[in-house]
């Protein structure tokens, strides 16, 4: 009897452990940096350091009613920090709309293309339109504006975004968020 026990017990906690672990999300390699030529950089705090190696993610955590991650912001506009047009259209978009980039696993290959997500930050929510992504498995080159790839936990919101949160301009640059399918 106490043997039959240990074993359902191993059992389960084996299937636990499966379940945990394939929820996690792995880096999936890293990325020398290069040094940007010279004025090329697009947000020169965020440049990419020559030699430095950058995690890289084709993953990002699983999603649900209050998927947690880091809001940063994002310049939609042409000639904007974004780099160049967004992914899901090939369109720049105004900062006067709500819209964001989202990491290369919650992108998912564009299938989150032009679907809303609420962003919630203390107490306010905002509805957004996925437009782009935000690039986890690349960057350091021209076409990222020479920045680093992206975490895996990142909503890329537009100045719009930023405004509908509520969030003051002093604390403008990463914050924790919630978000979810709309």
């Amino acid at each position: 009897m106490k043997l039959s026990i240990l074993i359902v017990l191993v059992l389960f906690s084996l299937l636990v452990a499966s379940c945990i672990d394939a929820q996690t999300c792995k880096p999936s390699g890293k990325l020398r940096g290069k040094k940007p030529p010279h004025g090329q950089c697009v947000n020169d705090p965020d440049c990419c350091k020559a030699g430095k190696l950058y995690t890289t993610y084709k993953c990002s955590p699983p999603i649900s009613k209050q998927t947690k991650a880091t809001l940063t912001i994002n310049d939609f506009e042409e000639g904007g920090d974004g780099g160049g047009p967004a992914e899901c259209d090939h369109k720049y978009h105004s900062n006067d709309t709500p819209v964001v980039a989202l990491s290369t696993g919650w992108y998912n290959g564009g299938s989150r293309c032009h679907k809303f997500i609420n962003v919630h930050y203390k107490g306010k929510s905002v509805k957004a339109k996925v437009v782009d992504e935000c690039d986890s498995t690349l960057g350091c080159d021209e076409e990222h504006g020479y920045q680093p790839p992206c975490p895996n936990n990142i909503v890329d919101g537009s100045k719009a975004v930023w405004e509908a949160l509520g969030v003051p301009k002093s604390d403008w640059g990463e914050a924790t968020v919630t978000w979810s399918e709309a």
